[in-house]
Parts: structure tokens; sequence; C-alpha cells
């Protein structure tokens, strides 16, 4: 396998970076895409992603980054930080020297990855965004203001097991796969980030409590919108409806699975995207998924056309980590 390189920039001052991992030439006749850039939370740096490498090694350059705010990279500056991600996203392309890339955004990084798509869809090929938090509920507003208490008040323990519970369906009566294992690993990050980095406090809050907007639509860019069907940050019903804003997308849920499909159905999800970015077909026995989880899926003529949502429907916006 190709050895990694890291690359350090930076916007507006602050400095950031990003990972590449070449692709395998040793793959030989595989389907070649453009670069595939991921984009996660706000605890999934650049080393969050081994099994995108695995899966998308041998068809593509694999891009993973800490952007400001994320990782080892500066803190954001007090006020809107869309643009300053947005900015620091181009910079990647360029530095990549790449035209066009494919893009991945979850959860907190699904509000980056559209807002790049928005602003500047030619150099985009192709977008997927994952468990999409255009609506947070009130039930889920109450564990994060309990865990930023918690945080404010130097508990970090409570903190982490608060946080991690208010991104997760604990309900005994919803099967979810590996919710435990997923449970104890976003617990134990958010405490490694608290210890080992000395703006992670501040990137936490600021993830927790920012409200990007996810309005405004999508046109020109194959999208791929995908959810836990038990995702209890923003139910698939509302993430369905989000899609529908894209022209053109296709939307379809994950089974036994909440807000974080990432860690409970990684081999799917990276099969899932591997097979999107390379134009092959999006079947349930082609990335191991049973049929039932096929439910929900939108094409143009089924979705909402790609414009402002309609006089008295929800309007998509905050974002989680």
């Amino acid at each position: 396998m190709p050895e990694e390189i890291i690359r350090s920039l930076t916007v507006d001052g602050l400095r950031y970076g990003y990972r590449l991992l070449p692709r395998d030439p040793a793959a030989g006749g595989a389907p070649v895409t453009e670069p595939v850039l991921v984009i996660g939370g706000a605890l999934q740096g650049m080393f969050g992603w081994p099994q995108m490498d695995d899966h998308l090694g041998p068809v593509a350059d694999v891009v993973t980054a800490d952007l400001p705010g994320m990782g080892t990279a500066d803190p954001l500056p007090p006020g809107p930080s869309a643009p300053v991600l947005r900015a620091a996203v181009t910079g990647i392309i360029d530095d990549l020297g790449a035209s066009r890339i494919n893009l991945f955004g979850f959860s907190y990084g699904a509000a980056i990855a559209f807002g790049c798509a928005q602003h500047d869809p030619g150099r985009i090929a192709r977008l997927v965004l994952g468990g999409v938090p255009t609506h947070i509920g009130e039930d889920r507003r109450a564990y994060w203001h309990r865990a930023t208490r918690a945080l404010a008040e130097g508990d970090a323990e409570g903190f982490a097991a608060l946080a991690a519970d208010g991104l997760m369906c604990l309900d005994p009566d919803r099967p979810v796969h590996r919710r435990e294992l997923a449970r104890r690993y976003v617990r134990r990050s958010f405490l490694h980030a608290l210890a080992h980095s000395e703006h992670a406090a501040d990137s936490l809050r600021r993830a927790l409590g920012d409200r990007p907007d996810f309005s405004g639509g999508l046109s020109g860019v194959p999208a791929l919108v995908f959810a836990g069907e038990h995702d209890t940050v923003t139910s698939p019903e509302l993430q369905r409806e989000f899609a529908g804003t894209i022209e053109g997308s296709r939307f379809l849920t994950l089974p036994e699975s909440d807000h974080w499909v990432v860690l409970e159905r990684s081999d799917e999800v990276a099969a899932l995207v591997t097979r999107f970015f390379t134009d092959q077909p999006l079947d349930p026995a082609a990335v191991r998924l049973p049929h039932q989880a096929w439910t929900g899926e939108v094409t143009a003529a089924e979705s909402t056309p790609a414009s402002p949502p309609r006089p008295g429907s929800p309007t998509p916006r905050t974002a989680p980590l």
C-alpha cells in the first residue's frame, strides 16, 4: 500500500492539514474515480477513517482532514465558521491539483460538505451525506445542554457520557448493531479529545451549538443521502425531506443503526460510498445489506425540486457532532 502524505495548509491565518493516501497502483483494473475527501464530525479527524482507506484505496486517492477547529488544527475564531471551513476545503482541492473531487460529509461534516457543494458545485463530482442533522428535537437539546453544563463544571466524565448518549438511540426495543461498542467508543473519544487537545472543549461546544443552514437546495451534483433507521438526532423522515431538496438525489436507510451508523455499520457504509463514487449499482446485495434497508430511496421524479422549501414546511438546519 502506498505511503500516506501529510500536508499542512493555512486559511485566514489558521493552520490546518490533510492526509492523502494515494491510490494503490497494485489495484490494477479496478474502477478509478476522482479523489475522495472525507469530512466527519468534530472528533473525527484525519486518522479516524480506516474503513474508508480499505474500501476506497483501490479506486481513488483518499483524503481526510483536520479542518480548522478539528483535531490538531488551529481553533476557529469567534463568529460564523462556514465561510472559513468552505475556504479550507477549497484549499485542499487546489493543493491536490484536482479539478473536481468526490465529497463525503458525515454529521457535522455533512453541513460543511453540503455548503461546499452549494457554493462551488463545479468542483464536486459526486456528493454523499450521512447522518444529516437538519433538525434537532428538544429531547436531544436537553442532553447537550446538560452535557455542556457538566463540561463547564469540570466534569469530563459526565460530559462524555451525556454527549455520547445524546447522539445515540438507547431504546432497547429498537435494535442497534454494536450499540454498546459504539457507545463506549464515542465516550472514550470525547475524553481523549478533552485530555489531548487544548481547544477540544471549545470545538465540542461549537459543534453542539452551531446552527448551519441546510436550506436552499442543490442541483448539478449527483448526490446520495443515507441515515441509520433509528437516528434520534434527526429522524430518517426529516433526512429524506432534506434529500428531496437536492435535484436527482437518492436516499436510503441502513438497518439496526442510529446516528453513529458509520461506527455500527462501518464496512457497509464504506462499501456504499465506494459504489456511489464509482457509479456502480446500489443494490442491497452489493453492500451486504438486507433488502428491507432499501426503504425510502428517492429519485428525481419522487423528490422535491431542488429549491427552497415550500412556505410552511420546516427549514432544515442545525448540527451536532
